[in-house]
């Protein structure tokens, strides 16, 4: 257990990719930044997988582009499928970006390489803390630790996930509105033949989405919505969610389960990233449907800019871009959730209307504009 300062500049609360990243940002400034997480030792579990190119960008800032691409699968293209029947092709090689594709790499890696930066730069991660409270001050804002001790920042980083006790403490809640409560689950399994390894897939079958993408180490992630997930999926599971959802004429065996989950989302963005010395980024700030694979990818854009406007904050004593961060930030957060939601209410349609849907997603398919926007939106480059 590493000791905890009385005062700091930033204090971090989460030390997943998003509190990691906004930390490098922050180092990299020359300001002095404190992290704390619950847990005692970093997460193992691999819930995102996939970086997209505009993240790849802006993780340039903080050094570590290289190595994750270096430790990733890129995959230059994303299909729309029913079934054996290619919907829609969407493909990243031809957008104006130095990283045309998507980057399949374990979110549990992913955070490795922050914290390697982190500590590269002479940072760390204090473990394990537990924030119970937090209250603003004239100057800044006291975080409660359960042992506790009491954490003086002159800001104050809610980067703890979709429960996030400094969102609720601080106000920061959401606007009310619950659509979409979705079950889901998750399994990394090894499969002998059936799936391409070069290719995203989001399988719109009647059952229910299917996601399925290759890993580096030649496993691949299986993501469906279900009505009722199994906290283990077995062999068996993930065989039947395989035989159902995906490919028909040829057969995908499942031969192991390396490990699953399983998850519940809401689709919710939070009413204001920023209360004075208080600001959210990542799953504290929105939550929606893995559709897409825009969920980390959104926070790690958020970890950057923060890191960005709170060093200028700061120095300065400006706020400006810290304001410009709660608005943008929120703005970029609505349009993404609004595409997850498209995406997954296209895939869950009704039975009887998905031989329409199927149909005139094939139709639109033909349009180059349309590809190209798809993938735009996709890879997040749209908005730069």
């Amino acid at each position: 257990m590493n000791g905890i300062p009385e005062r700091t500049e930033v204090l971090v609360v989460g030390a997943g990719p998003v509190g990691l990243a906004v930390a490098v940002s922050l180092v990299q400034h020359g300001r002095e930044v404190t992290v704390i997480d619950r847990q005692a030792a970093g997460a193992n579990t691999s819930r995102a997988s996939v970086v997209h190119p505009r993240t790849l960008e802006l993780l340039e800032q903080l050094g570590v582009t290289k190595r994750l691409t270096e430790l990733g699968l890129h995959v230059e293209q994303f299909n729309i499928a029913d079934g054996d029947r290619t919907l829609v092709p969407v493909r990243f090689d031809g957008l104006p970006t130095a990283y045309p594709y998507v980057l399949m790499v374990p979110q549990n890696v992913t955070e490795q390489v922050l914290l390697d930066r982190l500590e590269e730069l002479g940072g760390s991660v204090r473990r394990p803390y537990v924030a119970a409270g937090v209250k603003q001050t004239a100057d800044g804002a006291e975080v409660t630790l359960d042992s506790g001790e009491v954490i003086q920042a002159q800001y104050v980083v809610a980067a703890d996930g979709m429960n996030s006790k400094i969102r609720d403490e601080a106000g920061l809640g959401f606007d009310g509105r619950d659509t979409l409560p979705l079950n889901f689950t998750l399994a990394d399994v090894r499969i002998e033949g059936g799936l391409p390894k070069d290719e995203v897939l989001l399988y719109f079958s009647r059952p229910g989405l299917l996601v399925a993408a290759p890993l580096p180490d030649g496993s691949f992630r299986l993501v469906a919505e279900v009505e009722e997930a199994p906290e283990h999926p077995d062999v068996a599971y993930a065989q039947r969610l395989l035989n159902t959802r995906g490919p028909q004429e040829t057969t995908a065996r499942v031969t192991e389960v390396v490990w699953g989950s399983r998850f519940r989302i809401h689709e919710r963005v939070a009413d204001r990233y920023r209360d004075r010395r208080i600001v959210l980024a990542g799953d504290a700030a929105h939550t929606h449907s893995p559709a897409g694979g825009q969920g980390m990818n959104l926070g790690l854009r958020d970890a950057v800019a923060l890191g960005d406007a709170l060093a200028e904050a700061l120095t300065s004593g400006d706020e400006n871009k810290l304001d410009e961060y709660a608005t943008n930030s929120r703005a970029e957060a609505v349009r993404v959730v609004s595409l997850a939601h498209r995406l997954t209410k296209l895939a869950t349609a009704p039975a009887v209307i998905q031989p329409a849907r199927n149909a005139g997603l094939h139709l639109l398919s033909y349009l180059p504009r349309f590809r190209r926007g798809l993938a735009e939106q996709l890879a997040a480059i749209g908005h730069r």
